[in-house]
């Protein structure tokens, strides 16, 4: 009896012995995973759906994500960027997903509209809306950095691979959504700076600009990544542009807007020639239209300090004998000059900059490019930081129209 006693006891002392050091080693595996992955955990743990999915509507989820830490920029910036898609999802999964993910990035045809308009009471503002169908969204929050700014931006998370039929259904969807950091479509940081993209359809065949020179490399949305983080006003912003070679995404083409709280503006096209002999984009240039000085473009431009854009080039003399076919989105862009010009530019709050959306959203506008309705309105407010972000056109329901601020 004695001897059973003793043999009891020297398995408990087994038993015990394994199970603390189960659990040792899982208290090393735990502080190992968070070492490496504190930031990724608090992000991944942020992300909430905020406006649920209607099928019937052609409406795709909407969650928000508050990114933690510093998410690499510095390092991406610090190695020269990358030339392509596939530079950087090498990138992103190397250093944001540990290599667990397997992602891939795509970018559809997209019709979109901005504009830039200065409220009653003086606060410039920057309106714009994203066009394509159904997808999900992610509005992405990031922290100032030592040297960058805080922002908010808003990604297609269609582009990133998740499916729009479905909302994220589990931990590798939230994975991917790490992703959303280095593809912004529009956004705004806290010195009052804002930018979006938008397709441009240059050449015979739609050709992307692939620059290739000494000068370090970014793709579309890094280069948004980049205003967002680093630019203090337009001036900063168009040297971000001017200092890398541009390698359009997704096999398209696209020009670019960003405005600054100053009411300063400016469209940034890589542009050829001719639409008809632009079709070897390592051959073209970055042309900078700025908002102040639009002689050139035509006496409408000129005469307005607002400025507005679609989904053509605006480079006088690329289209041959103005060829209006081959301007997609013109009819939008005459349809926001006629609204501004009305009142100069002045509108006489958000709520009147988000109106102007609405007329030209794709569900209520003549839908000749074969997109189905406007997947995020946003009027950022340069002045305040603030944001007022309405998703699939549902501008008359109070629960769809959200507000955000990074003012301190």
């Amino acid at each position: 009896m004695n001897s059973s006693r003793k043999t009891m006891a020297r398995w408990k002392k087994v038993v015990l012995a394994i199970v603390a050091a189960v659990l040792a080693i899982a208290l090393i595996a735990g502080i190992a995973v968070y070492a490496v992955w504190h930031d990724e955990l608090a992000t991944l743990a942020s992300i909430t759906q905020v406006r649920p999915r209607n099928d019937a509507h052609l409406d795709g989820s909407v969650y928000t994500m508050h990114v933690k830490g510093g998410f690499y920029l510095d390092d991406f910036v610090a190695q020269g960027g990358v030339s392509n898609d596939a530079e950087l999802i090498a990138f992103i999964t190397g250093k944001i997903t540990k290599g667990l993910l397997n992602m891939g990035m795509s970018a559809p045809e997209i019709g979109c509209s901005s504009f830039t308009a200065t409220t009653a009471e003086g606060d410039q503002l920057f309106a714009r809306n994203y066009d394509f169908s159904k997808t999900n969204t992610c509005l992405v929050f990031t922290e100032a950095n030592e040297g960058r700014h805080a922002s908010i931006s808003t990604a297609d998370l269609q582009f990133l691979g998740i499916d729009v039929d479905s909302d994220l259904t589990g931990l590798m969807d939230k994975i991917t959504c790490l992703a959303a950091t280095y593809a912004p479509l529009d956004g705004i940081n806290d010195a009052g700076v804002a930018c979006g993209i938008y397709m441009t359809y240059q050449g015979a065949e739609t050709v992307p600009t692939d620059q290739n020179t000494d000068k370090p490399d970014f793709t579309s949305t890094t280069l948004l990544r980049l205003i967002l983080d680093y630019a203090d006003d337009v001036e900063e912003a168009v040297e971000i542009a001017s200092s890398y070679d541009m390698h359009d995404s997704a096999n398209t083409s696209y020009h670019y807007m960003v405005a600054d709280a100053s009411g300063r503006s400016a469209v940034l096209e890589w542009v050829g020639s001719t639409d008809a002999t632009d079709n070897d984009g390592s051959q073209r240039q970055l042309v900078v239209h700025y908002n102040d000085g639009d002689a050139a473009l035509g006496e409408a431009e000129a005469a307005s300090d607002f400025q507005w854009v679609t989904n053509f080039i605006l480079q006088p003399g690329y289209y041959a004998d103005s060829d209006e076919s081959e301007m997609k989105g013109l009819d939008r862009y005459e349809r926001i000059y006629q609204e501004l010009s009305a009142t100069d530019g002045v509108v006489a709050d958000e709520q009147a900059a988000m109106d102007i959306l609405a007329i030209v959203g794709r569900r209520t506008w003549d839908n000749d490019d074969g997109n189905g309705c406007t997947v995020h309105s946003a009027v950022y407010n340069l002045t305040d930081r603030t944001v007022r972000w309405v998703p699939n056109e549902n501008y008359d329901d109070p629960d769809a129209v959200f507000e955000f601020s990074l003012a301190q």
